[in-house]
């Protein structure tokens, strides 16, 4: 098993993976892509407060409204063009597609279909979760030997800067093409408008 939000995203990634086992099983997870550029954008800004705006970064030219693709919090979400990427060297149905959304909404049920698409027994249940509500994400109840509960690290969870209307606006629709052609790559909608 191995983990890391980088492979869907670099070129290289599907054949290397493929050179090492063809049979891999593979799990991606996805959130909508506004809200993950957003998130990225978070992110950075706690590691460099004098980073430009959100929205200086995210347009080429804010007048026009023209998207800077070359920025990777903005190309990363373009989930379609990824996911050809590696459609040249595995199957669709080497893939499972976790909905981000769903996993803090339903961790037990996006666990199921996790744990159902690996061959493995249904053992993580809604049980086995709890709302965190300062963090705003479900978390893992306090396992047996343990002190206290398993929650997501203090990355996850920032309040995010507030972005104006018409920039999240400008963003969904030049990500709903993308979106689209996604939902149909994947058989699956996730929601994103």
């Amino acid at each position: 098993m191995e983990k890391t939000p980088s492979y869907f995203i670099t070129k290289e990634s599907p054949r290397r993976v493929h050179s090492m086992s063809r049979h891999t099983k593979l799990i991606v997870v996805v959130r909508d892509p506004v809200t993950r550029a957003i998130s990225d954008y978070t992110q950075t800004l706690s590691k460099s407060p004098r980073l430009p705006s959100f929205q200086r970064l995210a347009f080429r030219n804010t007048t026009t409204g023209l998207i800077d693709t070359s920025w990777s919090a903005i190309r990363i979400g373009i989930y379609a063009k990824h996911l050809e990427n590696w459609l040249r060297y595995f199957p669709l149905s080497r893939f499972l597609f976790v909905s981000g959304e769903w996993l803090v909404t339903d961790p037990a049920g996006e666990m199921g279909r996790v744990q159902d698409f690996l061959g493995l027994k249904r053992v993580v249940t809604d049980k086995h979760f709890y709302f965190n509500q300062t963090k705003g994400f479900p978390c893992l109840k306090k396992p047996e030997g343990s002190s206290r509960p398993r929650c997501l690290g203090k990355s996850k969870g920032r309040p995010h800067p507030l972005i104006p209307s018409e920039v999240l606006l400008k963003l969904r629709d030049f990500y709903r093409p993308f979106n689209l052609k996604f939902y149909q790559m994947t058989g699956q909608d996730f929601g994103w408008n």
